[in-house]
C-alpha cells in the first residue's frame, strides 16, 4: 500500500462529501474552492472513487457527488487502494518489494499499515472533524434559478448642459 498526494487528496475529499453527506451532492468545484485542489486533478480521483462503488453521482443543476454507501462501510483504505491501485499493481508487476534483502521488513510494515488503515472508517475521520470544530457551511435558502426583471435603477439627474447652445449660455455670466 502506497501513500501519497494522491490519497491524501482522495481521504480530503471524502471526508468533505461526507461532513455535507445530509444536503445532497457536493459539487467537484465546491470541493476545489475549499481545499485548493484543481478540479481535473478531483476530476480523476472521483473518476476512481466511482468505478470502486465508493461515490455516486448526479448530473445536471444541484448535481456531483455523495458517498455511493454508509460512511460507516467506508474505510481509509478502501479510498486509498481506489485512487492508488494502479501504483500498487504496477510494483507488484515489476517485483520491486521482493528485490531487496529486507522486502520481509516492508511487507511486515505494509501489512500494519493497510490493517490500520482498514480499522478507521470515514465515520470516525468526519467526527473526529467534527470534534474539532469544523463546521460546514449553513445549506443556501431557497436557489433561485431562472429569468429575473432587471433591478431598476433611480433615473439619471445631470447638471450639466444638454446642447451647445446651453453651454454657451452657462458660460456667459449673468447680469
Amino acid at each position: 500500500m502506497r501513500l501519497s498526494t494522491k490519497s491524501r487528496f482522495a481521504v480530503t475529499a471524502m471526508i468533505d462529501v461526507a461532513l455535507r453527506e445530509d444536503r445532497g451532492p457536493v459539487s467537484l468545484s465546491a470541493i476545489s474552492e475549499r481545499h485548493q485542489i484543481s478540479l481535473s486533478y478531483l476530476e480523476q480521483l472521483f473518476s476512481k472513487l466511482r468505478q470502486q462503488g465508493l461515490v455516486e453521482s448526479t448530473r445536471g443543476p444541484g448535481g456531483g457527488y455523495s458517498l455511493a454507501r454508509n460512511a460507516e462501510k467506508i474505510s481509509m483504505a478502501d479510498i486509498v487502494s481506489a485512487v492508488d491501485a494502479s501504483a500498487e499493481n504496477e510494483e507488484a508487476a515489476t517485483g520491486e518489494v521482493g528485490s531487496w534483502m529486507s522486502s520481509d521488513l516492508w511487507s511486515s510494515l505494509n501489512a500494519k499499515m493497510l490493517a490500520h488503515l482498514q480499522s478507521v472508517s470515514l465515520r470516525q475521520l468526519v467526527s473526529e472533524q467534527r470534534a474539532k470544530g469544523v463546521s460546514v457551511e449553513p445549506a443556501p435558502s431557497l436557489i433561485k434559478r431562472g429569468v429575473f426583471a432587471k433591478p431598476k435603477s433611480a433615473p439619471l439627474r445631470v447638471n450639466v448642459p444638454n446642447s451647445v447652445f446651453a453651454l454657451a449660455a452657462s458660460l456667459v455670466p449673468t447680469r
